[in-house]
């Protein structure tokens, strides 16, 4: 017997109805919500959406500016802008960046010193920040790319213009070099003028004239597609470009006197005593600062670092040397000046000095002594005895006071970057910085430019530029002027600060510039050698102990490590009459400044004043 099923249509109605308002009510639910969107969509948050829409389809671009050019005073081009080409990944739209960049090394050669300083410059930037691979790519390695460009979002190759220093290492440091934008520059600069700018000055006038060379920051609206690839340009305010510089230098000057120190290290300086301007500033060994553009290899860095030459030290700013007997003219000066001593008085000298009561000698270079000397015959043949006997007379206050006159022991001011002061000792600083009292015996060897007593070659070149003017001291320089792009015409700078030096009488300096002319002309001047028929010079010899020699020792130049041999000073001016030029050179472990740095000095002069173009 079948069973028959009977159906409850009732509750299969009431259940049906249940379901149909339900999905109903969830349909009407979703269209709520769908119109409420629209309208926050359409009305309230109309502009703001707006306004995210436009930006994804235009983007608003930096255009940095072009860097200002330096040129030396003859228009010669020191600093120039190349123009190469960059390989560049954006890792906000690189989909994978480890694999992005094992298949660029398959067609672009990328070391490991890119990678290291692509992830360095990575943790730098931000996401959607371009940051370069590789720079300076050939067209072989452009065109490979172009080709498979398709396979590589975010990463494309820019056009840009690449700092460049023809003259290399002769011009390093006193033009110093702009490298890529770390950490600490960041939090000072003006971020909104340096945005799409990557490099700035990191020394030398690069870095003192930053500001100036640098520029006004420009912008441009693009439409870009959903790639981000630029279609059209809509709006453009174009960048202002730097200004570019003028120097004092000449450049010819600068390879002469680097050229002259041969395989010998050291520094040299040389200004226009009217003016303050700087022709020339070596510093021996050098560097090439085009190394440091893109980013130094840490070996080659790490090699220049170590280097016993220290290449990257500015002897010239900041190499602090004793001034040895080019002291002898300003301390001589002192002692006129004060009535210490008159210009014929003679002092005898046997070869020795001893400080009354005390048996100790100080030696004089010349082991038989001099005999009879005036301050003439003294300059002249630079007699150590005469001047101990001046500087203790004079005292190490008052020598102290008149050797500041002109700026030893602090810095001359120059318009450029790490100069350092000096040392001019007296008994205020050796209390405080020694915690000792000050000894009759200091004094004595301060009077032959040694003991604390430390210069720098800038500081002994500006005090000679003082003493070829009588008295005018005039803060150094080296940028002389400015153009903007718009006129091109140069545009000279205010003149440096001038001082007058409280020098009473003219005929002390008459006397002491006469005394430096016989340095050179006199029978017995210890730089006869470099005497000119065509002009005249005026000038001191000078040699500095690296170490104390003691009492009952003898220095024997030939049994005496290189690097602890004396070094080598001269300080020169001429023409004697009309002075245009300025000198000082100092070359470590040289040993006879008549020998060594006299020549060099005299090559630097007779290339100024006779035009010897190398």
């Amino acid at each position: 017997m079948s069973l028959v099923t009977i159906k409850d249509y009732l509750r299969e109605s009431r259940l049906f109805t249940q379901r149909a308002v339900t999905a109903a009510i969830g349909v009407f639910l979703l269209l709520l919500l769908l119109i409420l969107r629209l309208l926050d969509l359409q009305m309230i948050n109309h502009q703001h959406f707006t306004t995210l829409s436009q930006d994804n389809r235009v983007k608003v671009q930096p255009l940095p500016p072009t860097r200002g050019l330096i040129y030396d005073r003859s228009g010669v081009i020191l600093a120039q802008n190349l123009p190469t080409h960059s390989l560049e990944i954006t890792p906000e739209r690189a989909k994978d960046l480890d694999h992005t960049l094992q298949e660029l090394s398959g067609i672009i050669d990328i070391q490991e010193s890119d990678r290291k300083r692509f992830e360095r410059l990575r943790r730098q930037r931000r996401r959607f920040d371009s940051i370069p691979i590789r720079v300076r790519l050939n067209e072989e390695e452009v065109a490979r790319f172009s080709v498979n460009r398709h396979d590589f979002p975010g990463v494309e190759i820019k056009a840009k213009l690449l700092r460049d220093y023809p003259l290399g290492e002769m011009t390093a440091h006193i033009l110093g070099y702009v490298g890529r934008i770390n950490q600490q520059e960041l939090q000072v600069i003006d971020n909104s003028n340096y945005s799409g700018t990557s490099h700035i000055g990191k020394n030398g006038v690069e870095k003192t004239y930053e500001k100036q060379l640098h520029g006004q920051v420009g912008l441009q609206q693009v439409e870009v597609n959903a790639l981000g690839r630029v279609i059209r340009v809509l709006q453009q305010q174009q960048p202002i470009p730097g200004q570019d510089l003028y120097l004092s230098l000449d450049a010819g000057l600068q390879l002469v006197t680097t050229a002259a120190f041969g395989e010998k290290n050291g520094a040299a300086v040389a200004i226009d005593p009217q003016t303050g301007q700087i022709l020339a500033l070596v510093s021996k060994p050098g560097f090439d600062p085009n190394l440091f553009v893109e980013g130094i290899a840490p070996s080659v860095y790490q090699a220049l670092q170590t280097s016993e030459d220290k290449p990257l030290f500015n002897r010239a700013l900041r190499g602090q040397y004793p001034p040895g007997s080019t002291i002898k003219p300003f301390i001589g000066l002192a002692g006129l000046e004060t009535g210490t001593i008159g210009v014929d008085q003679r002092k005898f000298c046997p070869g020795f000095y001893q400080l009354p009561g005390h048996s100790h000698k100080y030696r004089d270079w010349k082991k038989g002594g001099h005999g009879l000397m005036d301050l003439h015959s003294a300059i002249t043949q630079s007699c150590d005895v005469y001047f101990y006997d001046l500087a203790h007379q004079l005292g190490i206050d008052r020598l102290h006071d008149y050797l500041s006159l002109f700026s030893f022991g602090t810095r001359t001011g120059v318009d450029i970057t790490g100069e350092r002061g000096g040392l001019l000792p007296s008994r205020a600083w050796k209390k405080s910085a020694r915690k000792a009292p000050w000894y009759p015996g200091e004094t004595l060897i301060t009077g032959i430019g040694q003991g604390y007593l430390l210069t720098t070659p800038l500081q002994l070149a500006s005090a000679t530029a003082t003493l070829a003017t009588r008295g005018k001291r005039i803060t150094p320089r080296v940028v002389a002027s400015t153009s903007d792009h718009d006129n091109g015409q140069p545009t000279p700078l205010e003149p440096p600060p001038t001082t007058n030096l409280p020098i009473t009488s003219s005929g002390h300096w008459d006397d002491v510039i006469e005394a430096m002319t016989q340095v050179i002309e006199g029978r017995r001047g210890t730089a006869k050698r470099i005497r000119s028929d065509l002009y005249r010079i005026a000038g001191k010899t000078g040699t500095a102990q690296v170490f104390t020699v003691k009492q009952d020792e003898k220095y024997e130049e030939d049994k005496v490590s290189k690097k602890n041999r004396d070094h080598a000073l001269f300080i020169a001016f001429a023409p004697l009459e009309e002075p245009k030029i300025a000198v000082a050179v100092i070359v470590e472990n040289g040993g006879h400044g008549g020998s060594v740095a006299a020549p060099i000095a005299r090559r630097m002069m007779d290339f100024y004043l006779l035009q010897e173009r190398p």
